[in-house]
């Protein structure tokens, strides 16, 4: 899948998958709100209501209120590849976003999932 296709996605399409990963996982829907939160800085109320309203998918990043400066702290592999090499900057932010679901996802305690 081309990077257009992804940031052409919708964004309460790909969020409500993110949540059933986790979910099934054992964790919750709050969890995952509280990683895409603190990646991009929108407010939970911010977060609920991009469900409302047709967003793509990379507009939700474009438009990201204040991205963490702890995101760079985020490392590994994800869909096999190293997120801290992803040279697209957009393409980068999305990857953060599903390397933090994948480590919800895997058990880790939040306050390493935040960089704390």
């Amino acid at each position: 899948m081309t990077n257009e296709k992804v940031y052409q996605m919708d964004f309460n399409k790909v969020y409500q998958l993110l949540v059933s990963k986790a979910v099934k996982k054992g964790r919750t829907k709050d969890e995952v709100d509280q990683v895409t939160c603190w990646l991009t800085g929108y407010s939970r109320a911010e977060l609920e209501g991009m469900a409302e309203k047709p967003v793509s998918y990379g507009d939700f990043f474009r438009n990201a209120p204040q991205l963490n400066e702890n995101r760079r702290l985020i490392k590994g592999v994800i869909c096999g590849v190293r997120v801290e090499e992803i040279q697209e900057p957009l393409m980068q932010e999305i990857r953060y976003l599903d390397k933090l679901v994948d480590e919800l996802a895997k058990g880790k305690p939040m306050e390493k999932i935040l960089r704390k």
